[in-house]
């Protein structure tokens, strides 16, 4: 397992060695390996068995992707190795191992996925047992295990050694989870589901039918390359299908279905800001938003706080990752929070991102009113943007010292812009730039003035 970056502070940015903002991703064989995903399950089982004073209970879920099986193997033979009983619940989504590690007393939980990136890549979430992303302190000593420089856990023997279960109830417990949820029937409602060859292509459709909707769905044969075909970064296919087909909405997901970006009656992307626009209005109809308003983030559309701010909704910004968001909502109480990328989190069904949960949600608002999804987002006026990710060699390098950070300022006022983010992606090897202002070309301007700056910085792109 090779590292992704050094540990340090660069320009203000915490990078870690190998877990980013949403667990290890890396391409599958080279820098995330088999033989990292033992280690890291022996560090797991070993960890928690000598924490808890007793065996420890792992369950791990993964995606479609190729590489997910070979890794799920290698995390299992780690996790038993060290003592540890570990639970499969095989291809099931990322919200739904939260779930289950917090329902149903599991000491950790482990997810292979790489989320929304390429198939080639793969990734490990890792989770506490109250479902949430496992602290950074004990990532910080995985990290020193992975680099020698930690306390080796004893291989168990004998009795100790760990066993390995079939798991998939956990799976079905969580659909009936997610079928508790809505208030009202969907019945009579058609309602599009891109499921992205990933995580939700077995469970979505079930879920949708069940509160009676008649259900289109797209993006649902995996065979282990095509994940995220389409999906929730790629809301075109949704939104065709809703068009061919005279659907009333439609929700797309990403390759562990941690997002949802919907789609309305019109075909027309209601991303994550509009969603959020919509469930904060839902819950202070019924009384359950507090007045410690909602989370978003820096990427989020100035539109949507100065929507919520006329009705009298704070919107706090924090970091992209919904880790951060989820942060964010324990600090001062918010009971709502999201990205524009489509993780939402509602603090009362979880602690991170459910694109399932989301997309019951919104229908539910839609269908207890009678009205079309469209009308929801009366009152929202989002801003201009434009939005560019820049695949980079080195995504921390631009950020050493305050030279990108003054170009970028100098840039925006040029264009005329009014806000402008440059940041390395948490997730990619990519650095992320978003400009914002009242004519979407001036936006559109400012990033290839910041793109020209970085092509010109020696070995950051490419």
């Amino acid at each position: 397992m090779k590292s992704q970056s050094r540990a340090a502070r660069r320009g203000g940015i915490k990078t870690g060695r190998y877990f980013g903002t949403d667990g290890f991703r890396g391409r599958a064989g080279q820098t995330l390996t088999a033989d990292g995903a033992y280690k890291i399950g022996r560090f797991l089982g070993g960890y928690y068995s000598r924490g808890c004073g007793k065996k420890c209970r792992a369950v791990i879920g993964k995606d479609t992707r190729r590489s997910s099986y070979m890794l799920e193997s290698s995390l299992v033979s780690g996790l038993t190795a060290s003592g540890a009983d570990a639970y499969i619940m095989h291809v099931t989504t990322t919200p739904s191992v939260s779930y289950i590690t917090r329902t149903d007393g599991f000491d950790c939980g482990i997810m292979i996925s790489a989320s929304h990136n390429p198939f080639e890549d793969n990734g490990i979430k890792l989770m506490g047992s109250g479902g949430e992303k496992l602290e950074e302190g004990v990532i910080a000593r995985l990290e020193n295990y992975l680099d020698g420089a930690e306390e080796q856990f004893p291989a168990a023997y004998g009795a100790d050694i760990g066993s390995s279960f079939d798991y998939v109830c956990g799976r079905n417990r969580y659909i009936g989870h997610l079928i508790s949820l809505s208030a009202c029937s969907f019945k009579g409602i058609k309602v599009g589901l891109d499921c992205a060859n990933g995580s939700a292509w077995q469970i979505a459709k079930s879920v949708f039918d069940a509160l009676g909707a008649r259900t289109y769905v797209t993006g649902c044969s995996p065979d282990g390359t095509n994940i995220n075909d389409g999906g929730s970064t790629r809301p075109e296919r949704l939104c065709a299908l809703v068009k061919e087909n005279g659907l009333d909405c439609g929700f797309a997901f990403d390759g562990d279905a941690d997002r949802c970006i919907a789609a309305d009656e019109c075909g027309n992307v209601v991303d994550g800001d509009g969603i959020l626009y919509i469930l904060a209005r839902r819950l202070k109809e019924l009384g359950e938003l507090n007045d410690r308003g909602i989370v978003a983030t820096v990427m989020t559309n100035s539109g949507l706080c100065d929507s919520l701010a006329r009705m009298g909704v704070a919107c706090v910004r924090t970091e992209v990752g919904d880790r951060f968001v989820y942060k964010k909502m324990c600090e001062i109480g918010a009971v709502l929070g999201g990205e524009k990328s489509g993780h939402v989190i509602m603090a009362k069904y979880g602690a991170s991102g459910d694109g399932l949960v989301t997309a019951i949600k919104v229908l539910e608002a839609a269908a207890e009113r009678g009205v079309p999804l469209s009308s929801l987002l009366r009152g929202y006026r989002p801003m201009p943007q434009a939005e560019l990710s820049v695949r980079a060699a080195d995504r921390y390098a631009p950020f050493k010292g305050d030279a990108l950070p003054a170009f970028a300022e100098e840039a925006r006022r040029r264009c005329g812009c009014e806000r402008v983010s440059v940041r390395p992606s948490g997730t990619e090897p990519a650095i992320r730039i978003m400009a914002e202002g009242e004519d979407e070309q001036d936006c559109r301007r400012c990033i290839a003035e910041i793109v020209r700056y970085l092509s010109d910085m020696q070995g950051v792109i490419g």
